[in-house]
């Protein structure tokens, strides 16, 4: 399946920081299709996703299927906000979720967090970023915010953690082609507004909107890693920069 260039990018940077983190057991909230599962299952972790909307589910469990089928890895139909008596994890990832969750909600993720990470334990976030950038999408997705650097540091700490490093990226990618996204999205999906908030999020995580993210098989010879690599370079030289449409965070219990 091919990925738009802004997803590409995400990947490369978490592959890149991946191999700071001693492979172990993984939890990851809000599986979507299950990419992110896959780049880690990939690195030797096991562990296991929770996914609201079924048509994801079938798509993570295909793209994930050998993992599944070797016992390394689960897909649960479920809120990990309401899951209880899970033990702790070396590891909690989630990317683009936060932005739907409630100022309660977000809260008690990050002390959900502090509670089932081990000590040594690393939670890794994707989240959109710069809120100059709120548009169409974020309404049709059912976002409740856009983060910038200091605010989502902020509600981090406030959940009683540390951050370890903090990062934009797709800069400048994503903000070129924000125009182009915003006449997709509101073309393809502007009946979702007539939708419930809680709606929206269920169907956030597989949208198929055509050349925003789902591609023609010929595209895959400009939209991979290889081509993207230039572009991956520059989004590195902009980690700083507070116009980037996606912010990457790392963060560890407070007492580490």
């Amino acid at each position: 399946m091919i990925q738009p260039p802004g997803t590409i990018l995400q990947s490369m940077y978490f592959k890149e920081r991946l191999p700071r983190i001693p492979p172990g057991k993984f939890v990851e909230v809000g599986a979507g299709r299950g990419f992110l599962s896959n780049s880690l299952l990939g690195l030797g972790w096991q562990g296991s996703a929770y996914e609201l909307n079924p048509d994801s589910i079938a798509v993570a469990a295909d793209v994930n299927r050998a993992a599944i089928d070797a016992g390394r890895f689960s897909l649960v139909r479920n809120d990990w906000l309401s899951v209880q008596g899970e033990d702790q994890v070396d590891l909690i990832v989630s990317s683009m979720v936060l932005e739907h969750l409630s100022d309660v909600d977000e809260h008690r993720y990050f002390e959900r967090c502090q509670r089932f990470l081990k000590p040594s334990g690393t939670g890794v976030l994707f989240v959109p970023g710069c809120p100059d950038y709120w548009g169409v999408e974020d309404e049709i997705a059912g976002h409740f915010r856009r983060y910038t650097f200091e605010g989502l540091r902020q509600r981090i700490e406030e959940g009683g953690l540390k951050v370890r490093h903090i990062a934009g990226l797709t800069y400048p990618v994503s903000n070129l082609l924000y125009p182009l996204s915003e006449h997709l999205v509101r073309r393809a999906e502007r009946d979702k507004a007539n939708l419930s908030l809680q709606e929206r999020t269920r169907l956030s995580g597989n949208r198929t909107v055509r050349f925003k993210t789902s591609f023609p098989s010929l595209l895959k010879i400009v939209l991979n890693e290889f081509v993207m690599y230039p572009f991956h370079q520059l989004q590195k030289m902009n980690a700083g920069n507070d116009r980037s449409m996606v912010i990457y965070a790392e963060f560890s219990a407070a007492t580490n």
